[in-house]
Formats: C-alpha cells, sequence, structure tokens
C-alpha cells in the first residue's frame, strides 16, 4: 500500500494494502472500490462520487486522468453464459470469473455514469462523453461520444497544449 493522496472518509476501499493512490489524487466521498489483485492509480487523479472500480482484476490509472461521477470501471466478471453459478457468496470451485485490466492513461476524462468493461485501454488524453459504454480500446487524443447509439470518435484533443500546461505545472 502507497497512499499518497486523499481518500475521503465516506470512500470504501476494500483490499487496500494492494492500492497505490499518487500525491494530489483524491478519491471522493461514496466511492466503491474493491481493489482485486491490484489497483495503481497516478498523480493528480479525480475519482469523483459514486464512481465504483470492481471485478476482482487489475486497473491502472495514469497521472492527470479523471473519473466524473457514477463511472463504472469493471476489471472482472462472472460467466453467467456458462454453466456456472455466480456471485461472490458461492465458492470459486462452482463459478468462472473471467478476470481482466483495465489501463486508463494520462489526461483520460472518463464522463459521468460511463462503464468500461475489463479488457479496455482509454489511450493517453481521450475523452468519453456521458453514459458511454467502453467495450474496446480507444485511441490517444480522441473525443469520443455516443452518435446514433453507438461509441464514436468526433473529434481530436490539442495534445501539445495540455501537454505544456502538464510540464509547466510540474515545473512550476
Amino acid at each position: 500500500m502507497c497512499i499518497k493522496g486523499k481518500i475521503y472518509g465516506l470512500a470504501k476501499v476494500i483490499g487496500i494494502e494492494r492500492l497505490s493512490l499518487g500525491v494530489n489524487s483524491q478519491i471522493d466521498d461514496f466511492c466503491f472500490i474493491n481493489v482485486g489483485r491490484r489497483c495503481e492509480i497516478g498523480r493528480n487523479v479525480h475519482i469523483s462520487s459514486f464512481t465504483s472500480i470492481i471485478g476482482g482484476g487489475e486497473c491502472f490509472i495514469d497521472d492527470f486522468a479523471g473519473l466524473s461521477a457514477g463511472c463504472r470501471i469493471i476489471t472482472g466478471s462472472d460467466d453467467f453464459m456458462g454453466p456456472y453459478l455466480t456471485n461472490p457468496t458461492v465458492p470459486d470451485d462452482f463459478k468462472n470469473v473471467k478476470l481482466g485490466t483495465v489501463v486508463i492513461r494520462k489526461h483520460v476524462v472518463i464522463g459521468t455514469n460511463c462503464v468500461v468493461f475489463p479488457g479496455v485501454e482509454v489511450g493517453e488524453g481521450a475523452t468519453v462523453a456521458a453514459g458511454a459504454i467502453i467495450r474496446k480500446n480507444l485511441a490517444p487524443w480522441t473525443v469520443y461520444a455516443i452518435v446514433k447509439g453507438k461509441l464514436s470518435a468526433i473529434k481530436k484533443r490539442d495534445s501539445k497544449l495540455i501537454l505544456e500546461k502538464e510540464r509547466l505545472y510540474v515545473n512550476n
């Protein structure tokens, strides 16, 4: 465990010994994090209220990223299509849990009530509008939104200006 940021008192973290939280990062009240195998959160990361990180796998969130209110980061799931029992009350011998890794790169913003599924990498600087279901990797420095019911790239972000602001902030 390496906690350098702030976890507010009404946030719930299970497995805190496997959590790393960087300098100037914060986990707001009413978040739920079940760390699973490992969760590494960089510096200057904000995890807004009512967000959860669950599933039992791994989650990596890089510097200057943000999860807006109500996001769900899923790092594993029961196999509910096969001949297995499901849910955490059932012993492992009777279920089939698929664990994965979620990677959220630097300067990513995930909008309110988005869901990120296991095995997804959100590229550096990508942003995702509210309510998106993220099942596939997202390209760096791209803005995504739901268009006609589908997650679509709608424009590019200016990486040079953002990275220059980061440089100025870090060297301040």
